[in-house]
């Protein structure tokens, strides 16, 4: 080889050696952009995969509410359908007086009504033994005076 050749390849394999560089330089920089998208990526992932875990804690805590609510509102049922069935069996047994107390009350008043046709019976009988006694008296009266 000779000496003036020696430069020369020494410089083809520089530029060998800047277009090495060079593709790797833009390999690199293709990798960080892409590095960079999955990042993007990964964050947005992340702050999805947080949404999702909020979104299913405020799902299971409202749950939880309307399962609260659900056992509240049977409760509260079977507690109105004791105090119906309560209000039922007072009401027949009020009903019951009351039909007790309007035989007792129609009792009285046949009786009432009896009573007073004695005491009238008894009135008129008590006028006539009273005209039979004034007329009894005016007659030993007026024997007495003869």
């Amino acid at each position: 080889m000779k000496f003036r050749a020696l430069p020369l390849l020494n410089a083809i394999g520089c530029l060998a050696l800047i277009g090495l560089i060079g593709i790797q330089w833009l390999r690199e920089r293709a990798t960080l952009a892409d590095l960079g998208t999955l990042r993007a990526d990964l964050a947005t992932a992340t702050a999805r995969a947080t949404a999702e875990c909020d979104r299913r804690s405020a799902l299971e805590r409202d749950l939880a509410v309307l399962k609260e609510a659900i056992d509240a509102t049977q409760r509260a049922a079977e507690a109105t359908a004791r105090q119906l069935t309560e209000q039922t069996a007072l009401t027949t047994a009020v009903q019951a007086e009351l039909a007790a107390a309007r035989a007792q009350v129609a009792a009285w008043e046949t009786a009432l009504k009896a009573r007073d046709e004695r005491l009238l019976t008894l009135d008129a009988d008590l006028s006539a033994t009273r005209q039979r006694l004034a007329e009894a008296i005016a007659k030993l009266k007026a024997a007495a005076s003869r």
